[in-house]
């Protein structure tokens, strides 16, 4: 599912949005109901995100690249993104690289599992995996504002 190009057979069933603006209130809705924050995924002129049971994908104008100060981490996101979610995770992901040391490392998973809800879990494909302070990324949205459009 993790392709460039999103299956018919998904895409047949699935809820479509397009447009910046109404993606961005989607995309921000959606992480708000799987109890992220807003701020995790700062993806910039989004022009279509989709949901298929639980399967979801946002799709922007290009690639882009962010620093999260507050991780000191930087991040690649590619044109698409992609996961599988439930209630605080996000798993299978695609389209989401994180800079550690030279290399830069997939994403393939974000979790809320602390019982206190205050620190958000991220693995990469080769199963390494660092624990963030959810605070990290609500300062996020309070400098970048909602998910751009």
């Amino acid at each position: 599912m993790g392709s460039l190009v999103i299956a018919n057979e998904v895409r047949r069933g699935a809820e479509i949005i397009y447009g910046a603006e109404e993606c961005c209130r989607h995309s921000v809705k959606m992480l708000e109901e799987l109890g992220f924050p807003k701020g995790v995924l700062p993806l910039k002129n989004l022009e279509e995100c989709g949901w298929e049971t639980g399967f979801v994908w946002m799709k922007q104008k290009a690639p882009y690249e962010h620093f999260f100060a507050g991780t000191k981490t930087r991040v690649r996101y590619d044109a698409e993104v992609t996961a599988y979610v439930e209630e605080r995770r996000m798993k299978k992901m695609t389209g989401v690289r994180s800079k550690q040391v030279l290399w830069w490392l997939p994403i393939t998973e974000m979790t809320i599992n602390d019982p206190s809800g205050e620190k958000i879990y991220f693995k990469s494909a080769v199963g390494i995996g660092r624990s963030f302070p959810i605070s990290a990324f609500v300062d996020e949205e309070k400098t970048e504002g909602e998910v751009d459009a």
